[in-house]
């Protein structure tokens, strides 16, 4: 979500580092034995990065209302 604080611009962008995280760990699990919590909390993390950059926003100016196609 574009715009927000500088606490929740921070807290998406380690969300975005989670996701490629998890997008590799999922890749790695074709080829590889990976214990099945790995992805399950890797998510979580996600949810969790996500949910904290929005309440950031909220708590500081008021959140970020998201418009499907409004950014583009």
């Amino acid at each position: 979500l574009p715009g927000g604080t500088p606490l929740s611009a921070r807290l998406h962008h380690a969300r975005t580092i989670v996701r490629r995280a998890e997008r590799t760990i999922c890749f790695l699990k074709e080829k590889e034995s990976v214990n099945k919590f790995i992805v399950q909390y890797i998510n979580r993390l996600s949810d969790l990065l996500f949910v904290l950059a929005r309440f950031s926003n909220h708590q500081e100016e008021g959140d970020v209302l998201w418009i499907p196609g409004a950014h583009r």
